[in-house]
């Protein structure tokens, strides 16, 4: 088992208790089944502290650490993976803003995202590219002290909903791969800017999706976040950061299946016994039982050591995958479990097997994850 403080738990139960109250099932249904962002329930998460938990206490935040955002997070997801996911990806990328913003910048969004007022997003990756940000293609030209960017970015997260966009563009076209990349503050409504709706997806419906497609978009030149030409290393320490949050909703989406199978298989009667009873079935939950645990253990670890400002570049991947693989097999074998039924909205765990599929796509997907794993524990090959 993981050890928490007492704050911790108190923070855990928290979270627990209001989505137990403010979730409802019907509720999540409806704004599932039209792509709709749950605002009434993000406002008041806001107003209790549970958004941007994790931001600086100066600038609306709750001063805490990515581990007490993933306790948030779990429990959200638990009690539903669409709402759950929807108010924890709605502060998506304002860990960059608090780590690479000057005060100007932080000051101007940090406290409107953290009180509710604004979701954020970041748009790195594009179509051509996939996972690899080294071969970003989206322009961003100095001229006359403004920044002029054009280009395309796909699958942005809060993409037509977000106030504020983090941005990886080229400023330097004649520097090598994986160079000359950096990062700028782009507001939704800036001149030039046009969303592409996503349309809907196999899951996270309750999240926006956009391709952002930047035509001649002038920027000032304050609006450059971060140092000019470290704009890789920045992004990629945004998407491991991020990852660690993710793996925070992946455990909640795998143990909020397991609770659904449970109570499914100590109530269903097959032969005249509880399917809890039978030997199959028993084995299946300890199986779940063992992921989501594994989930819990690698993704609180990871959180630990983000917070103390070590591991991100391993852990916080290694955290994503396990957390992710999990709530995708834990949601599946609920589904087996409930048979037929499972299959229906009514169940719950089809949405959470649809939820639990979307974030083991995100961030470049697993493989391209895996593959960052091996180069950090290989190294260089002489």
């Amino acid at each position: 088992m993981v050890t928490l403080d007492k704050s911790q738990k108190e923070i855990l139960k928290a979270a627990s208790e209001f989505a137990k109250g403010e979730f409802d099932k019907d509720q999540a249904l409806a704004l599932e089944n039209a792509n709709a962002f749950p605002h009434d329930i993000w406002k008041k998460a806001a107003d209790l502290g549970f958004v941007g938990v994790h931001l600086p206490e100066e600038f609306s935040g709750g001063g805490l650490g990515m581990l007490e955002a993933c306790l948030i997070a779990e429990a959200f997801c638990r009690k539903d993976s669409s709402i759950g996911m929807a108010l924890a990806m709605a502060t998506s990328g304002a860990e960059g803003l608090v780590r690479y913003g000057d005060a100007d910048q932080k000051k101007a969004y940090l406290p409107r995202i953290a009180e509710g007022e604004m979701q954020c997003g970041f748009g790195f990756f594009e179509s051509e590219c996939g996972g690899d940000l080294a071969g970003v293609a989206t322009v961003a030209e100095k001229k006359d002290g403004h920044w002029v960017i054009n280009g395309t970015k796909s699958h942005v997260w809060n993409g037509g909903a977000a106030g504020v966009y983090l941005i990886l563009g080229r400023t330097d076209p004649e520097a090598s791969p994986g160079k000359g990349l950096s990062l700028f503050l782009v507001d939704a409504d800036q001149e030039g800017l046009t969303i592409r709706d996503a349309e809907r997806r196999l899951g996270g419906n309750m999240v926006a999706c956009a391709d952002l497609v930047f035509t001649d978009v002038h920027l000032p030149a304050a609006n450059l976040l971060g140092k000019e030409g470290r704009g890789l290393p920045q992004a990629e320490t945004i998407i491991e950061e991020t990852g660690i949050l993710i793996a925070g909703q992946c455990l909640g989406t795998a143990a909020g299946a397991l609770d659904r199978a449970l109570a499914y298989v100590r109530e269903r009667e097959q032969f005249q016994r509880k399917l809890a009873a039978f030997e199959v079935t028993r084995q299946k939950i300890a199986g779940m039982a063992l992921q989501v645990e594994q989930a819990r253990l690698m993704t609180y670890g990871a959180a630990r050591c983000g917070d103390a400002g070590k591991g991100l570049d391993r852990l916080g991947v290694m955290a994503r995958i396990t957390a992710a693989k999990a709530a995708v097999a834990v949601a599946d074998e609920a589904i087996q479990l409930f048979g037929g039924y499972g299959y229906m909205k009514e169940s719950e765990v089809e949405r959470f097997y649809r939820d639990a599929k979307v974030a083991d796509l995100t961030l470049g997907g697993t493989i391209h994850l895996k593959n960052k794993i091996a180069g950090r524990v290989i190294g260089k090959i002489k």
